[in-house]
């Protein structure tokens, strides 16, 4: 046996979901571009679960079910109340929240197909509610409820700030839905078939999977950037930084990625959104700071800017908290987490690989009073 460290280049199974090849990312065979200008993020999820795109009919029905299942339990807002606000971070009241809410499902351990099916819609349903749920107890305002009339971007936009957002807003954030749905088998992905695969429950795969993308080397670093961008404070300011950092041998969080050697497709999206949303509100240093630190990088390191690089700066120009930021990855991944789950529970096998042992050998156990 040969280790791999990080499991890099190594195939763990076979799957018809997403796939990156040649610095090409698909969903179901549907490239990322063109799905990033014309799909709505309703559509993408229905694409990653029945493994093609909606009719109006279907795509209809697919709406109002997650409408309709968007509210959740009044246990649950009483159990966000009930978190430390003050030191919690988002990710960490999600993932507690997302195991609390499982206790209020009655199909939560029914594992035939059609429940679990059910209990996807839930989860993709309630997450954008739990979320902006949380923002809004830790400022001291009420959560608010969903409406059955709004998509599913939009929905999301209004419960966070309580009025309704407008189109630029929606489309920024439905694009960066459906950029961030599905990514192959990633970090958090894996953790999830890797749960679920011992046949545990839907919600013990999605709580898994938003614990593996809390970390910093996954799901926060756009956050991170955003806090880089924060720190520069203005465009003049970039130079020196970012040289400063490189001289010093530091990461610059938001470029390269283990998959893509040419560029992340994704980032040229979040990029044009960018210059058009901190143009909107009158903030374009933010963009002006973001480019510029993508030549002096890209340049010096031939790293091109990952999907974090610019999300960042779309975020933040949505008026959305920095530590909201993986969290709405969150939101958009679930629906591709649900469908590797889903895939994984029709074809399943246990993930148990092996360990190359680099310990010592042949020891002898020696009694206590003759220690050392």
């Amino acid at each position: 046996m040969t280790a791999t460290r990080g499991l890099e280049g190594v195939v763990a199974t076979t799957s018809s979901i997403s796939s990156i090849i040649d610095d090409t990312l698909t969903y179901v065979g549907y490239n990322i571009d063109d799905l990033a200008e014309n799909a709505s993020f309703e559509e993408v999820i229905y694409l990653l679960w029945h493994r093609k795109l909606p009719n109006k009919e279907q795509l209809h029905t697919l709406k109002q079910e997650l409408a309709s299942n968007a509210k959740v339990p009044n246990e649950v807002i009483e159990h966000l109340k009930s978190y430390p606000v003050e030191k919690v971070h988002p990710m960490a009241a999600l993932r507690s929240a997302i195991s609390y809410l499982g206790l209020f499902d009655d199909e939560a351990d029914e594992m035939s197909p059609e429940a679990n099916y059910r209990k996807a819609i839930r989860l993709q349903a309630k997450i954008s509610t739990i979320v902006t749920a949380f923002s809004r107890i830790r400022e001291g305002l009420e959560p608010v409820d969903p409406r059955e009339d709004l998509s599913f971007a939009a929905n999301f936009l209004y419960m966070l700030k309580g009025k309704e957002p407008d189109e630029i807003a929606v489309e920024a954030f439905n694009k960066a839905l459906v950029l961030h749905a599905d990514h192959e088998l990633n970090a958090s992905t894996f953790t999830a078939r890797v749960c679920v695969a011992t046949l545990s429950d839907v919600y013990s795969g999605i709580t898994a999977a938003i614990s593996a993308l809390k970390g910093p080397l996954h799901g926060g670093a756009n956050e991170r950037v955003m806090k880089m961008l924060s720190e520069i404070g203005e465009v003049e300011n970039v130079e020196p930084y970012i040289r400063e950092k490189l001289n010093r041998k530091e990461k610059i969080m938001g470029f390269g990625h283990r998959v893509y050697r040419q560029g992340d497709p994704r980032a040229k999206h979040l990029k044009e959104m960018s210059r058009k949303l901190t143009a909107l509100t009158g903030e374009s240093k933010w963009y002006e700071m973001s480019t510029k630190i993508e030549e002096i990088v890209t340049g010096e390191k031939s790293l091109p800017p990952n999907v974090d690089f610019y999300s960042a700066s779309v975020y933040h120009s949505l008026g959305i908290d920095h530590d909201l930021f993986t969290p709405i990855f969150a939101i958009s991944r679930v629906s591709g987490w649900l469908a590797h789950i889903l895939e994984q529970y029709d074809n399943n096998r246990l993930i148990r690989p092996r360990a190359d042992y680099v310990g010592p050998d042949k020891q002898v156990y020696v009694p206590i009073d003759e220690r050392h």
